[in-house]
């Protein structure tokens, strides 16, 4: 919910300056072909889906890269639909590769570093290599 509040504060802050600088008419205007160009993004979304399937083969990408630029494809079109000049902004930052590779490589870092908890009862030690002994029971002549 705070989140939520902070990003309706800034929103409201650079709608408003923004607005103030080009004028009523153009901000209409802006936020119409801004819309357009979402709709346009989520009608083409096969194309953009192509190419990161075409990166996978490749092995450019692992598959959840390929899943969270997907993911943020879709979510910077839906935010550049939204009216505001924030959403608009951070849409259009969503549609390039660039950025949303730092924020995927930026969040999973995050949620790789947690420790994650054992769900066995004992502690293993990482020094000590498991083997199995076969004995040569038969006899050579």
């Amino acid at each position: 919910m705070i989140y939520f509040l902070l990003y309706l504060f800034f929103e409201v802050l650079v709608s408003v300056n923004i607005s103030s600088e080009i004028g009523g008419l153009n901000t209409f205007g802006e936020i119409i072909f801004s819309a357009f160009i979402g709709i346009y993004i989520l009608f083409h979304f096969q194309a953009t889906l192509v190419e990161n399937m075409q990166a996978v083969s490749t092995r450019q990408i692992d598959l959840q890269k390929f899943q969270e630029l997907n993911v943020f494809t879709l979510l910077g079109a839906i935010l550049l639909i939204i009216p505001g000049f924030l959403t608009d902004i951070i849409g259009i930052l969503l549609q390039f590769s660039v950025f949303t590779s730092m924020l995927v490589n930026r969040f999973s870092a995050k949620y790789n570093s947690k420790p994650k908890e054992s769900n066995s009862n004992y502690t293993k030690d990482n020094n000590v290599i498991d083997v199995e002994i076969i004995s040569d029971s038969i006899s050579r002549d």
